[in-house]
């Protein structure tokens, strides 16, 4: 089956395509450190090799006369290695809080060979904070879409598979749940608990799971009445052993198909609260900062336009993947 599904998704072309591109940005993010960095990869000095990226290097073991960590930005420092030895910089050589203190004109500066996407009012490299901001933006729409597809699994099988008095509790509870308004109390959370990455990835939990509920109930309340189902309750097959080694594995499909969409929605969702000012802690890379940066500063033009790109081609890769998912487990479109 997996090979007759791998086939059918590489027929939708627009899909495929947009899973590699995705794959491939995703990758590129995960080594962010190595392409965009204020300290070098390696450095040579005395006939020593230094990774200024995985040690810290005092300047006393470059020749200089302090215990604290060499600043490789600092042009004496860069003296006293290119005298003893040679160093090697990423192709970007700032780190997503660096800030360019040789622009030449106020911050936020347009775009120049320097700064290929500009820089931000506060002087630091566009392009630095898209890569990291990227990465932060994946890893969290990844998780927080992984936990609430578990948590929306677990609770969908039960409503379904049981029905009834079960069910209709559930749908109640899920029904007062939803009807909260989510971004006031998303809102009203973050500005009472200290924001980061886990503070959010937990608040965003509790209201996300509830998007996968209704999927997964509707198709156990549609495969709980199969032949197949009730053969396993006939020969005594408990229920734990039916929910999940026969109804789920036949639910995977619909559940697979929507996961991009689910991921996709949990980017938004941290990108508008970063773009409030309530999301990820001051400084730290985020697409929704940038965009707020460019509503902020509208005569930096590169900020928006920068920022909405990035985000939009994310958002639509995604859309892409999901539909190519989709059709490949529609046994109606081939």
């Amino acid at each position: 089956m997996s090979e007759n599904f791998f086939a059918k998704f590489k027929k939708n072309r627009r899909g495929y395509f947009s899973f590699i591109i995705f794959v491939t940005i995703f990758v590129l993010s995960l080594f962010a450190e190595f392409i965009a960095n204020d300290k070098p990869l390696i450095v040579r000095f005395d006939d020593h090799f230094y990774f200024p990226i995985l040690q810290n290097i005092s300047e006393k073991k470059l020749g200089g006369e302090f215990e604290t960590r060499a600043d490789f930005r600092d042009p004496e420092i860069r003296e006293l290695v290119e005298k003893n030895g040679w160093m090697i910089f990423p192709s970007i050589p700032f780190s997503y809080d660096t800030i360019n203190l040789s622009i030449e004109t106020p911050a936020p500066s347009a775009p120049t060979t320097q700064n290929l996407l500009g820089t931000d009012d506060n002087g630091r490299d566009v392009l630095a904070r898209v890569i990291y901001g990227i990465r932060i933006s994946l890893i969290f729409g990844l998780i927080l879409a992984f936990l609430s597809a578990l948590i929306g699994i677990c609770a969908g099988a039960v409503q379904g598979y049981f029905g009834g008095l079960v069910d209709l509790i559930f749908q109640r509870i899920i029904e007062i749940w939803s009807s909260m308004p989510t971004l006031f109390l998303l809102i009203i959370l973050s500005t009472v608990l200290e924001p980061g990455f886990f503070t959010l990835l937990l608040i965003m939990l509790i209201f996300g799971w509830m998007s996968m509920v209704s999927v997964v109930r509707a198709e156990f309340l549609r495969l709980r009445n199969f032949d197949f189902v009730k053969a396993s309750k006939a020969l005594g097959a408990s229920n734990r052993r039916i929910i999940f080694k026969h109804i789920l594995p036949n639910a995977a499909p619909l559940i697979i198909a929507n996961l991009p969409f689910l991921v996709s929605g949990s980017i938004v969702t941290l990108t508008s609260l970063d773009f409030l000012g309530l999301g990820m802690p001051i400084g730290s890379p985020s697409l929704g900062e940038l965009l707020a940066q460019g509503k902020n500063n509208i005569n930096a033009y590169w900020l928006g336009i920068t920022g909405f790109a990035t985000v939009t081609i994310i958002l639509t890769l995604l859309v892409f993947i999901g539909e190519a998912v989709r059709d490949a487990f529609d046994t109606r479109k081939y």
